[in-house]
């Protein structure tokens, strides 16, 4: 089976990795997973006094920062994993990596806000859920 983890880094990345890991009977080594994180883009107006070579260091560096202890966790638990990062919006790039890229399921943390606060503020998996028609497995 092909999993997309969604990673941002969080407390909440943690949990749901330990949370995979500890239910290795349904998830486990046995599949391949492929871990994305999307890094906000700057600002239109920021970019225009920054050499493009500045803002794709950025990017990358952002994105190592997050995705390097996953590739460790993969690595101690004999994941085979591919980690990629796309700048843009999360919720949108998400759904567009799952469905462009036919993931079985995408796995992702949520964070616990209120339904309150997911209309004001907006919510990762919320977006997901909207935009995608695979399974989703969230983790609190």
């Amino acid at each position: 089976m092909k999993i997309l983890l969604a990673v941002d880094g969080s407390a909440t990345t943690q949990r749901m990795l330990a949370y995979i890991a500890a239910h290795d009977e349904l998830l486990g080594p046995r599949h391949t997973y492929t871990a994305l994180t999307v890094v906000p883009a700057i600002s239109v107006h920021a970019a225009a006094y920054l050499p493009q070579s500045s803002i794709d260091g950025w990017y990358e560096s952002e994105a190592d920062a997050v995705l390097e202890p996953v590739r460790k966790f993969a690595a101690q638990n004999h994941w085979e994993l591919e980690a990629r990062h796309v700048v843009g919006h999360a919720g949108e790039v998400v759904a567009k990596t799952a469905q462009d890229g036919d993931f079985d399921l995408v796995v992702m943390g949520t964070h616990g806000h209120t339904a309150l606060t997911n209309v004001v503020l907006g919510s990762v998996a919320t977006g997901v859920l909207a935009r995608l028609r695979r399974p989703v497995l969230l983790v609190p």
